[in-house]
């Protein structure tokens, strides 16, 4: 015979004080797991929204980033020349095509941002008519910026962060002064965090004539990409290696795992204390309620019917807690935030996303603690004495 969920449920609304201080503490405990969830999330899904699965990105052998890769002239002509790679209208007219290779250089400059006035670290992005026609992206205010001219366009989040990057303000870097002209919008992806410009206004400010961090190759097909990938890296003159666009931004997310350690690292230690409390809570509740476990005893329940009640109990409280926890962290969703990546080091800015996936965990967080914090408590109201208990005042 159980003992009914509604006496357990009687018993915390009874205790409310207790109930809600103990269920704040494991609220706070599930919020810190939640908001770590859904931060990595977050950066994961913008990285996951960056690329295209067509498109194969080129580095300098034995490099993982673009900003230490070097991509020399003689081996962007020789890239072009590999069979597979998707061809385009020239921009020079007529009937002729021209292959689908992006020469990119990348740099990083700081700007102040809207959390750190001191100053983050941006990426810029040099690349021609051809590399922007291969992305996806619209312009949200403004116009592109012109090739020959000091012009640059910033992504979205870019202009939400950085109040120099308004449209009509001026950036220096390099070797002088840039227009900011244009807002440009890639959805979810990471490119929003970026500030492009044209490649060979952008060369000379950096010494880098000639040359570039990398080369974005578009296959004619899903079935081409392999073989260009193969051609690449079995080309020992090109002293390059080249991977998808997709797995290359994949590779990006080592800048969330120490966000995500820490994060759970901190709701480990919070989960210690909110063990304690739940179990000096059902403490507490045991040593109140000897006559009411004598009572259930002498009725007819058995050790395991209390041991069970109470372990409910416990769980049904930290449930609580950590249902408090999860719309606490739920304000967070879609708050726009950035953080420093280790590969590009600079800033990548992106949403909280709090998702059914770490709604779920933080619930199942909250009902481990109250299953840990609660068991000493019910098993020690399962072994009390009957006669004992009946005697209690």
């Amino acid at each position: 015979m159980s003992i009914p969920l509604t006496y357990n449920l009687r018993n915390l609304w009874e205790r409310k004080a207790t109930t809600i201080m103990t269920a704040l503490g494991i609220a706070l405990t599930v919020g810190v797991l939640v908001t770590a969830m859904a931060l990595v999330n977050g950066l994961r899904s913008t990285f996951a929204a960056t690329g295209n699965p067509l498109h194969v990105v080129v580095l300098r052998k034995g490099v993982n980033a673009e900003l230490s890769s070097s991509v020399t002239e003689e081996a962007f002509q020789q890239i072009k020349l590999i069979s597979g790679i998707a061809r385009r209208a020239s921009i020079h007219g007529g009937t002729d095509t021209e292959p689908t290779v992006s020469p990119e250089l990348i740099s990083i400059i700081n700007l102040p941002s809207v959390d750190n006035p001191a100053g983050m670290n941006v990426t810029v992005r040099g690349l021609l008519p051809i590399g922007m026609g291969m992305r996806d992206m619209r312009l949200s205010a403004g116009r592109w910026f012109q090739q020959g001219r000091r012009q640059v366009v910033v992504g979205e989040s870019v202009a939400k962060r950085y109040k120099a990057a308004f449209i009509g303000n001026r950036l220096h870097f390099g070797r002088g002064e840039w227009e900011v002209v244009g807002v440009f919008s890639g959805g979810r992806s990471a490119v929003n965090s970026e500030i492009w410009c044209d490649l060979n206004q952008l060369r000379p400010d950096f010494d880098r004539q000639g040359d570039m961090s990398s080369v974005l190759v578009q296959a004619q097909s899903p079935a081409q990409v392999d073989s260009i990938i193969s051609a690449i890296k079995d080309n020992r003159q090109l002293n390059a290696t080249a991977l998808t666009e997709q797995a290359y931004y994949a590779s990006m997310m080592t800048s969330g795992l120490p966000l995500q350690i820490l994060g759970t690292f901190v709701a480990g230690v919070m989960a210690v204390g909110s063990a304690f409390g739940a179990m000096n809570t059902m403490y507490a509740a045991v040593a109140r309620r000897g006559r009411e476990i004598g009572t259930l005893r002498a009725l007819g329940f058995s050790r395991g019917s209390i041991l069970r009640s109470f372990m409910v109990e416990s769980v049904a409280l930290s449930l609580l807690g950590g249902a408090i926890g999860c719309l606490m962290a739920l304000p967070l969703n879609s708050v726009t935030t950035g953080v420093g990546n280790f590969a590009t080091f600079s800033e990548i800015a992106f949403n909280f996303r709090v998702g059914p996936q770490a709604v779920a965990a933080g619930l199942l967080f909250a009902a481990v603690i109250g299953a840990i914090g609660g068991f000493l408590p019910a098993r020690a109201a399962a072994r009390r004495d009957l006669l004992t208990a009946l005697r209690e005042v």
